[in-house]
């Protein structure tokens, strides 16, 4: 089992694909570990990307240590641990909790990596999402790692895929409890309770980022990530159809493809960075990936298309108008 010595502590990782291509580097969200993203071991490097996954302190195969980190604490460990295995520029992709990791990772390191995708996240935390995070502390705390599972699942994802994948589910359930500690997932989440806005910083960010929602991430919805599409400038936004929190688990082939084409956009220096939001095609097989977002791209139920007023005559308008009804005696 690959393990890197970090401040006293081990970090397991595993790296696939092929030496030469460039890497990307996946950062967990709070609850999961590197088994998750099983699928991408294979999707990315057909697509000419080697992978680095790795646990965070807390996590999975990692140490446990009995205070917890702070969000600059894994981003320090995930930077020496690109150093350790020789790894110069990678591509940093985070989700959720892991992609404030990524977001600290650009602000304090802007000059080792090559691109940024932030997913699911956010840099401050708004009300609603301040109430999610304790909900799912106190879950966590007084019932167990279990119940805190459960609460999550409707916000990973969408309701056809939880209503298809029930067996599934269960096995996520139970492969979650018996790999994860919950005083280690326990101590990640109380990093929140100091949390400070990293909004101010995004503008420190320049590398080229692609940063993804979910259409219906009610967890980290849409307003979140607009602010970290004008916060950092070399940047777009694209929002995936049909889908929560957690879409990278539901819909790997789709997500593989945004990321690989994002990769080999920088790579060959086809990238536009301009702050503009697109939709993704819900067929990773599609011949047109993305196209631009119509109207106002933070409204949940889109508008009709604005069509010119025109003035009613007065005939018109008089004949509209209600008439009272009869007075009756």
């Amino acid at each position: 089992m690959p393990a890197f010595e970090f401040d006293g502590h081990e970090l397991y990782y595993e790296l696939h694909g092929r030496e030469g291509d460039p890497v990307l580097t996946i950062i967990n969200g709070l609850s999961m570990r590197t088994s998750h993203w099983g699928p991408y071991f294979q999707l990315l490097p057909q697509a000419g990307v080697r992978v680095l996954t790795y646990d965070m302190l807390g996590q999975g195969a990692s140490s446990k240590p009995v205070l917890g980190a702070s969000f600059a604490d894994h981003a320090a460990g995930l930077h020496a641990l690109h150093a350790h295995l020789g790894i110069e520029r990678p591509y940093v992709f985070g989700i959720s909790f892991g992609g404030v990791v990524a977001l600290r990772y650009a602000v304090d390191y802007p000059d080792a990596l090559a691109g940024l995708i932030p997913v699911s996240t956010f840099s401050e935390l708004d009300a609603q999402l301040r109430g999610h995070a304790t909900n799912l502390y106190v879950g966590l705390v007084r019932v167990g790692f279990g119940f805190y599972l459960d609460l999550l699942m409707p916000l990973n994802f969408s309701n056809a895929w939880i209503a298809e994948h029930q067996e599934l589910i269960q096995l996520i359930r139970r492969v979650g409890v018996s790999t994860n500690e919950l005083y280690g997932i326990q101590n990640l989440m109380e990093s929140m309770a100091g949390f400070e806005s990293m909004t101010e910083e995004l503008a420190g960010i320049t590398a080229p980022t692609l940063i993804l929602n979910g259409e219906f991430d009610w967890l980290t919805p849409r307003h979140l990530h607009d602010i970290l599409r004008r916060g950092i400038v070399n940047s777009r936004l694209v929002l995936v159809p049909r889908v929560c929190h957690a879409f990278t688990l539901e819909i790997p082939q789709l997500t593989s493809r945004l990321i690989a084409d994002f990769i080999h956009q920088v790579e060959g220096s086809g990238w536009a960075g301009d702050q503009t939001v697109w939709v993704s095609a819900e067929d990773p097989q599609a011949d047109a990936l993305l196209e631009r977002c119509p109207g106002d791209h933070l409204r949940a139920i889109p508008l009709p298309a604005e069509r010119p007023k025109r003035r009613k005559s007065r005939s018109a308008a008089s004949s509209t108008r209600v008439k009272a009804p009869p007075v009756r005696s």
